[in-house]
């Protein structure tokens, strides 16, 4: 999902609270914290989620939701790019182990994330440029982004300290293998994930 708009702490308040008030005022939107910044994702529409539930099948048809790998939508992970900065991907594989590396806030340590993906909402620069570095910078091995915007999807390993080392770009009528380090095999049919995600023609 993508960021809305970007919203800046008021006064004194630490940027956690201000964040926190921001999703009890805002139901049903992400708060996230990357840079310093608070980024307000809008509630995702029915698209979105269609393309979250197409992509869990092969994920869940390859064993990954078992007794070594969990898979979960709306997963927090807290991220090094600030104090008190954390994302919140649309999906991640993650160690069965999650729940003893909780850090704050039902934020996770990145070091348990195997993969995170995201599909592109309103401000699709958020999850193109931004979570790029803020993912790379926390070691997450494989970044997935399903760019509804320009109907690509894009496979990000080989992080480092401001993002990617490689970055793959995939169109329809492809299809993608993910890295073995994800813990299994995971093929993805990129004309039918873009597909589910497109919004009705006007």
């Amino acid at each position: 999902m993508s960021a809305a708009s970007v919203e800046q702490p008021h006064g004194d308040r630490p940027l956690i609270a201000e964040a926190n008030r921001i999703r009890d005022s805002l139901p049903g939107h992400r708060v996230e914290i990357i840079g310093g910044q608070i980024l307000v994702s809008p509630a995702p529409d029915g698209p979105h989620g269609e393309v979250l539930t197409d992509l869990m099948l092969p994920f869940l048809s390859a064993g990954l939701h078992g007794t070594e790998t969990r898979i979960i939508q709306c997963f927090g992970v807290w991220l090094p790019t600030g104090a008190e900065d954390h994302a919140i991907p649309d999906m991640a594989v993650v160690d069965a182990d999650y729940r003893d590396h909780c850090i704050e806030s039902g934020c996770h340590d990145p070091a348990v994330v195997r993969l995170v993906l995201e599909v592109t909402s309103s401000n699709y620069q958020t999850d193109l440029r931004t979570k790029v570095a803020a993912y790379g910078e926390a070691k997450i091995p494989v970044y997935v982004i399903v760019d509804r915007k320009h109907q690509r999807l894009h496979v990000l390993t080989e992080p480092t300290a401001d993002g990617y080392a490689s970055h793959q770009v995939h169109a329809p009528g492809q299809t993608v293998t993910l890295p073995d380090s994800i813990g299994a095999k995971v093929s993805l049919d990129v004309a039918a994930i873009l597909e589910a995600g497109r919004p009705k023609a006007d």
